[in-house]
């Protein structure tokens, strides 16, 4: 009889004795655990540098080039994910491909704070470029390696998914306790953290790749074969739909936290860890939701707050600040309903085979090409606004949150039109 391979099996399957149903629960309980960690330290490696890394730029005279670090972000995660997928899926171990990527990832990390408080622009966007290359794929790693590991019960993910948040609220109340904020300072936290993770995940669950042995071809080096699954109609309008809402995503990571600091709102981080805080309350109501709603209205509910969230910024601007924290505040809605539900349902739905890839195609996307098109049109749009301005009021950046409520609202209207779901209907897997 085989090993239990999920943590509610080891208690479904029955074994000759007691002690062996034990033995395999523990292991069990053991793996969970060890998935919870790994999330916690992914997200506290990512949520201690990006939510204000616009604002170190800002305040080291180097604003003119946040809207092309966080572009240059998306341009990697578009070219690494499904690369790093491919060779996972084929070739090396995903747990070992994360830890490699986080090692490489935090020696890059050491080198940012001189170059950022020389000035040096140029050298400043290669480094973040080289950095997002080793750390993009590691997203979808992790979400590959959580469910491979999740075995039938992949309902579990969410409860794993949460210690993510958890680890960007711990970043970000640790990066705004030590006053880090603006501070080149909060690159060395990063570096640290991307070394404890890279160490730590050679100590996970061996996740060996699905697809060994299989032939490989030179479309694999861009994990073309989990574009196949576009030809799955649901497939292809969730992944429509995430580009336009991860334009919402783009523009909010490149801006939110410059526009705290322009409405004079203190503390940035720990504000912004704020949003990651709701998540952990959302998230886990996530179970409950789609057993009331369905997957289809639950996404829907996710796209239809991105733009809410951009509309009190804009009303932030004339009615006092609390409405721009009710704007941050919502993130536990627009990312746990958005980004997650979609991991899981791509989860649910794609073939074994090309699970890492297909996680990669959601970062690609999402951290890619959505949030490659907010950044960059965003930037253009404070360069000719906002930062025209030797003085700005925050009516000003009015033009800026124009361009995230258009697209949130776009993929809302599409997602509930186009895709086909019905509410407790199983999500069967698709066709390689």
């Amino acid at each position: 009889m085989s090993q239990p391979t999920s943590f509610d099996e080891a208690s479904q399957v029955a074994a000759p004795s007691t002690a062996d149903q034990d033995a395999a629960q523990t292991g069990n309980n053991k793996t969970f655990v060890q998935l919870i960690v790994m999330m916690l330290l992914e997200f506290i490696v990512f949520g201690s540098w990006f939510a204000t890394f616009g604002l170190v730029l800002a305040t080291n005279n180097l604003a003119s080039i946040i809207g092309t670090a966080y572009t240059l972000a998306a341009v990697a995660a578009i070219v690494a994910p499904m690369l790093l997928g491919a060779l996972g899926d084929r070739f090396l171990s995903s747990h070992k491909g994360l830890g490699i990527a986080h090692l490489a990832g935090g020696a890059v990390m050491l080198t940012l704070p001189a170059v950022v408080r020389a000035g040096n622009g140029t050298l400043t966007l290669t480094l973040i470029f080289v950095y997002m290359l080793f750390f993009q794929p590691t997203l979808g790693l992790a979400n590959a390696i959580a469910f491979r590991h999740l075995g039938a019960n992949k309902r579990h993910f969410p409860y794993i998914r949460v210690f993510g948040t958890v680890g960007w609220v711990v970043a970000g109340f640790g990066v705004g306790w030590l006053g880090l904020s603006a501070s080149v300072g909060l690159f060395y936290v990063t570096a640290i953290a991307s070394f404890a993770l890279g160490l730590y995940a050679f100590t996970l669950p061996a996740t060996p790749p699905p697809a060994r042995g299989a032939r490989f071809s030179l479309g694999d080096l861009v994990g073309a074969k989990a574009f196949r699954l576009l030809r799955h109609r649901n497939f292809a309008v969730l992944m429509g739909c995430a580009v336009l809402t991860a334009v919402s995503l783009g523009v909010y990571n490149t801006y939110a936290a410059t526009y705290l600091s322009a409405l004079g709102i203190g503390n940035v981080a720990g504000v912004l860890a704020l949003g990651q805080a709701s998540e952990v309350v959302f998230i886990v109501t996530i179970p409950l939701v789609l057993k009331r709603v369905g997957m289809k209205w639950a996404l829907f509910l996710g796209m239809c707050m991105w733009a809410v969230r951009f509309f009190l910024f804009i009303e932030a601007a004339g009615s006092g600040d609390w409405l721009a924290v009710t704007a941050i505040v919502l993130q536990g809605i627009c990312n746990d309903f958005f980004l997650v539900l979609a991991a899981l349902y791509i989860g649910q739905v794609a073939p074994v085979q090309l699970a890492a890839q297909a996680q990669g195609m959601l970062i690609l996307v999402v951290s890619g090409v959505g949030a490659f098109i907010g950044s960059f049109v965003a930037g253009e749009i404070y360069n000719a606004t906002v930062g025209a301005q030797s003085n700005p009021a925050p009516s000003d950046w009015n033009a800026v949150w124009a361009l995230p409520i258009a697209t949130a609202a776009l993929a809302a209207v599409l997602w509930a039109l186009l895709f086909r779901h019905t509410r407790g209907q199983e999500a069967q897997p698709l066709e390689a």
